[in-house]
């Protein structure tokens, strides 16, 4: 899968401040990237320490085009699974 400008973008950096609805407030979180092993196989995720709605991690997923953890779950833009962002040898 090819990753989208923003995706690539947030990879170099390493981190991304994105405006998240929590419990019906607008807050400015920074999420880093961070990478877990599933298997032999190691993949890329935007990381918070902060607890989200799952449909909102969703919807920022999808914005972003990287998988999103937060500690209540995990979610993936649309179509995708965790090989679709593996991690480069």
């Amino acid at each position: 899968m090819k990753l989208s400008q923003k995706a690539l973008e947030v990879l170099s950096t390493g981190t991304i401040k994105i405006r998240v609805n929590r419990s019906g407030m607008f807050q400015h979180i920074t999420f880093k990237i961070k990478t877990l092993k599933l298997g032999n196989v190691e993949y890329y995720v935007l990381f918070t320490e902060r607890t989200i709605g799952l449909t909102e991690l969703a919807k920022i997923a999808e914005e972003i085009g990287l998988p999103v953890e937060a500690p209540n779950g995990t979610a993936f833009p649309k179509g995708t699974s965790a090989m679709d962002f593996k991690k480069e040898s």
